[in-house]
């Protein structure tokens, strides 16, 4: 697949915890080299926590921070950059298909949404939008433990070059959880066991897509998987469970 590496560029993630965190750094630098006009935007409505601090992208001084907004401050300044985020969680398809939308004068821009979420509630959310886009670029991560993968799906011009996550993890889309914001404060803090090596090796697959996209214009590999356990990467075209 070949994109177009001369227009502007819009990146809208979804999360900036365990994967998101790690991805956001490298995004910004990335974006500080690209000789384009770019926007990233962070949304997650989660504040930093002490159980946190081991495997995401945070310190002590974070606690009790918005994590979108400790991340885009934190980078964006760094690199000379505007700070865009949205300290809320995106819960509404119209409001994430309104974040995704062209101004009228970038037509042709490069849209792409990043979903670094862990829960699929949001992940089915990001699906529904994807095939009502006209031209979008959705890569999702996943990962549990110690393994875990990053798809990408592509829509160009009302048609599906790429397929997206769902298509090769179909239980993904079975209602099997709630958006962050329904769940109780009990159900929230109880989350599956990850290690930062996971959260590390999907952040990295991530930005390897986007720079692939973005300064190459080129992607040949549409889906990763991995594992930490056996050091090992690859792509892959047959779906398993997502996590």
């Amino acid at each position: 697949m070949r994109f177009n590496r001369n227009c502007p560029v819009c990146i809208l993630m979804l999360g900036a915890g365990g994967t998101g965190g790690h991805i956001a750094p490298h995004l910004y630098r990335l974006f500080y080299a690209l000789e384009r006009p770019t926007r990233f935007i962070l949304s997650d409505g989660d504040i930093v926590e002490q159980k946190n601090l081991v495997r995401q992208n945070f310190c002590e001084a974070d606690l009790g921070k918005n994590k979108a907004q400790v991340l885009a401050e934190r980078y964006a300044g760094a690199f000379g950059l505007e700070a865009e985020y949205i300290p809320d969680f995106i819960e509404s398809s119209e409001r994430l298909a309104e974040l995704l939308t062209s101004p009228p004068k970038m037509r042709r821009q490069l849209t792409i949404l990043i979903g670094a979420v862990d829960n699929n509630r949001s992940r089915q959310l990001c699906h529904e939008v994807f095939y009502r886009s006209r031209d979008l670029i959705y890569i999702d991560s996943g990962n549990g433990e110690f393994s875990g993968q990053v798809v990408c799906g592509v829509r160009q011009s009302n048609r599906t070059v790429s397929k997206p996550l769902a298509r090769y993890y179909p239980d993904v889309m079975e209602v099997t959880d709630r958006f962050p914001t329904e769940l109780s404060c009990a159900e929230a803090s109880v989350s599956s066991p990850q290690a930062i090596t996971a959260n590390l090796t999907a952040a990295t697959a991530v930005v390897d897509m986007l720079y692939n996209i973005l300064v190459l214009g080129e992607l040949n590999t549409k889906m990763v998987t991995f594992s930490t356990k056996s050091v090992n990467v690859r792509p892959n075209s047959a779906g398993r469970k997502a996590a």
